[in-house]
């Protein structure tokens, strides 16, 4: 029987989860057999995972889980070291030439196991079957959003937190710009799901957006019309070809240019398209200032959905589970394309 183990997440401030209780229950009138983790801090409570049939299990016991189980978890594995011998869905962050990326591969090329890289996930027509992009774009132009408004006060952003839901994190930032003019912001990647949840929030805050995509990036740059907006979001992954955005220069140029919202978030990968950053930031400091006068502040927070972790869970879980259904099969689908994709980047360590 094909065994699901759902493990809690280990990284700060990560409360997401790709798999709901009606999602499990689905899975188990399908034959698989599926274990939840305990978690202090999923946004799901377990017990609905109970109530599904899962089995339960102590939180962080992956390791010691049967070696046919297959691992789902989102964010990071623990930085240990240790060789990876199960299957593993996860986020890896591992085959754009990210350094811990390339420890990750050697780990699972040292245990035997197999990464299925979520963001690898696609269709046949290369689409990817699930993301968790709308709400990235949402919480990330909120937070670039708090990082100007910081500015207009002086000062630099201070620590960010979860929400209950989208109503509270608006009413948040009522209260935050209450009083300022809006600034005028420009969406790199308008047309897809992080740029429509960008746009989206921008739209409910009254800031007015230039949106861009594929058609007005076609030229591949230089493009000065993004130093004119105060909020760039950046929406578009990293990837061979991608243009450049913001150069270095962009520093010390004329500029209306404050925030920088690089939803994609990806500085330590060689096709970033933005230069004038080169690590992401956290929820304990989300602004990195780049520049001092005139102020550039560059917002990289790498797992902005779990600002609202409820809605943000739910929706992903809908999208990946008709593929998780199929996990009996790991030969056809968006499985074998996965372990294709992981085969040839380990080839290449």
């Amino acid at each position: 029987m094909t065994h699901l183990w759902v493990r809690a997440e280990q990284r700060p401030n990560e409360e997401r989860v790709g798999l709901t209780p009606e999602g499990a229950a689905a899975l188990i009138r399908a034959g698989i057999r599926v274990t939840v983790e305990q978690s202090s801090v999923r946004a799901i409570p377990i017990d609905g995972y109970r109530e599904a049939g899962c089995e339960i299990a102590a939180e962080n016991l992956w390791p010691q889980a049967p070696g046919d189980a297959i691992i789902f978890g989102l964010k990071e594995l623990p930085e240990d070291g240790t060789a990876l011998t199960h299957r593993h869905i996860m986020f890896g962050h591992a085959y754009k030439g990210q350094p811990a990326g390339r420890e990750l591969l050697k780990r699972f090329k040292a245990g035997g196991g197999t990464l299925y890289d979520l963001e690898y996930l696609v269709d046949e027509t290369g689409r990817r079957v699930a993301a968790f992009g709308y709400w990235a774009g949402f919480a990330g132009a909120a937070v670039a959003l708090k990082c100007w408004a910081a500015q207009q006060r002086g000062g630099i952003a201070g620590p960010v937190a979860k929400y209950p839901g989208r109503a509270e994190l608006i009413a948040d930032l009522e209260r935050e710009l209450a009083g300022m003019n809006r600034p005028r912001a420009i969406v790199i990647g308008a047309l897809g799901r992080v740029g429509t949840g960008a746009s989206d929030l921008c739209a409910a805050m009254d800031v007015a957006v230039t949106k861009w995509d594929m058609a007005e990036t076609a030229s591949g740059g230089p493009f000065p019309e993004v130093l004119q907006h105060e909020i760039f979001l950046n929406c578009i992954l990293a990837r061979p070809g991608c243009p450049v955005f913001v150069p270095a220069s962009a520093k010390t140029d004329a500029r209306k240019l404050t925030v920088i919202g690089d939803i994609a978030c990806d500085p330590t990968s060689d096709f970033s398209p933005i230069k004038v950053y080169d690590r992401a930031t956290d929820w304990d400091a989300p602004a990195l200032r780049v520049h001092d006068a005139p102020p550039l502040d560059v917002t990289a927070i790498d797992n902005l959905p779990s600002l609202l972790p409820v809605e943000s869970s739910e929706d992903y879980a809908a999208q990946l589970l008709p593929s998780l259904l199929t996990l009996r099969d790991l030969q056809s689908g968006v499985w074998r394309r996965a372990k294709a994709e992981y085969d040839r980047h380990i080839a290449g360590l």
